[in-house]
């Protein structure tokens, strides 16, 4: 496999909406990450764009369609698509989910969890390994909002995505909103969730807004990152170090400078400023 570059600072998830400012002028960002599923399969105007893009900022290739849960086989299709846009895009990473979203070629249109088993583990392990081998590099994978459990596991989610990344030898996506979400969904605690995970394994993090609903919370990525979701970012930053980290703002997309401010608050925490 081919050895990922680094990644450092503050970036933004890359949507349409500011396409245009982000061509047009120099902004305040490290980093774009983009959705992988949305450039696929464009045409050769969109590729060019982020041929343009890459000039001025690194950028992250981050996937929902991946199905490393799965059962069914690797889409080789798909993975060939993926490799081809990585050829255009240069990413620093190439990241997806921890969780299944399809069975018998039916898409479910969902992130779904995995049963955290040895079994589960062996399992995904080989199919991850399966991808890098399809990419010639290595993966990144993101820690899943979930919303149910499976009552067949047997380890909790911080040991069973400590245990795989070292088996797959993949990197980890730290989604801190979702450690929170899932905290709040299957009452766990999110700093004991965050004190298993190995900061050598991370290649960078997500932050993003919720809803929360009183019984549940929804990851919606459609809002500012709330207060307690960005203490539980300053506790990662105490415990894991000053690692890359986003915002991901998926829908009701707002103005570039509010996503900017955005990203002042994490720069303020990771310098131990309070916000």
């Amino acid at each position: 496999m081919s050895a990922n570059h680094t990644l450092s600072g503050f970036g933004l998830g890359l949507r349409q909406e500011h396409f245009d400012t982000v061509l047009e002028k120099a902004v305040p960002v490290d980093w774009f990450e983009i959705l992988s599923e949305n450039f696929m399969d464009s045409h050769e105007g969109y590729w060019q764009f982020l041929a343009d893009v890459r000039e001025k900022y690194p950028l992250v290739m981050h996937g929902i369609a991946m199905n490393i849960g799965g059962t069914d086989p690797l889409n080789a299709s798909y993975m060939e698509t993926l490799k081809q846009l990585a050829e255009v895009a240069k990413p620093v990473f190439i990241s997806d989910h921890l969780c299944w979203t399809g069975v018998h070629g039916i898409n479910s249109h969902d992130l779904l969890p995995v049963p955290y088993t040895q079994e589960a583990l062996t399992y995904i392990t080989g199919r991850i390994k399966q991808a890098q081998d399809m990419l010639g590099r290595q993966l990144v994978m993101e820690n899943p909002s979930t919303y149910a459990e499976f009552t067949a596991s047997t380890m909790p989610e911080w040991e069973f995505l400590a245990a795989l990344t070292e088996a797959a030898d993949c990197k980890l996506l730290l989604d801190v909103n979702n450690v929170y979400v899932g905290a709040f969904n299957h009452r766990y605690d999110a700093k004991r969730y965050i004190d298993a995970i190995p900061a050598s394994r991370v290649a960078y993090m997500h932050m993003a807004g919720h809803r929360n609903k009183g019984t549940h919370i929804i990851d919606t990525h459609d809002d500012h990152v709330v207060d307690a979701v960005w203490e539980l970012y300053r506790y990662t930053v105490q415990k894991l170090g000053n690692l890359p980290v986003m915002i991901e703002w998926d829908s009701n997309v707002p103005k570039f400078n509010v996503l900017l401010a955005e990203l002042d608050k994490a720069r303020a925490i990771a310098t131990g400023k309070s916000v």
